[in-house]
């Protein structure tokens, strides 16, 4: 199935199809969420399948909303396709703007919207067409490993965490 996803073209946001997104560099929407328990943050390894960063270490889970669809939702709906949490409502801390090269001639140009929520116990059910593990980091073992092997973890995780870790690890009130 085609996923169109809001694209600015000439100026215009419209949908446009997913991959061809991706390999014009178009700049466009997406959400991206961190859930954080007792000071680490859940991450989860990119099935081998995906497109492009198979298998590399990326935060919660991201993507991209669908045609009309407002952020919230897109995050809640995609916390569950991808690792199987319900019931979880984050909350919105900043858009930002990145453009980085993932690889295979795509580029992501993205206006994400981040999410935060702190959770305690969750149950986990990954789907494996989009998550191959998963694993809680604490931040300064992340700091570390993000340093030590960088070609482990996604573009846009390395400048999360580069330029916007005071928005995704302040507290919630």
């Amino acid at each position: 199935m085609t996923q169109m996803i809001p694209a600015w073209v000439d100026g215009q946001l419209q949908p446009v199809e997913k991959r061809q997104t991706h390999l014009l560099g178009l700049r466009h929407k997406a959400v991206s969420v961190f859930l954080i328990r007792r000071g680490e943050i859940l991450l989860q390894r990119r099935a081998l399948g995906k497109y492009h960063t198979p298998g590399l270490w990326a935060n919660t889970c991201c993507t991209h909303p669908a045609w009309e669809e407002d952020a919230l939702t897109c995050a809640i709906r995609r916390l569950k396709e991808e690792l199987g949490i319900d019931g979880v409502i984050p909350e919105h801390r900043n858009t930002v703007e990145y453009r980085a090269d993932v690889g295979g001639g795509m580029i992501e140009h993205e206006v994400v919207e981040l999410f935060v929520a702190e959770v305690g116990a969750l149950t986990l059910a990954p789907n494996p067409d989009e998550v191959m593990d998963t694993a809680w980091m604490s931040v300064p073992d992340l700091t570390r490993a993000l340093e030590k092997t960088p070609e482990r973890f996604t573009p846009w995780l390395k400048i999360y965490m580069q330029k916007h870790a005071q928005d995704i690890l302040r507290k919630v009130p």
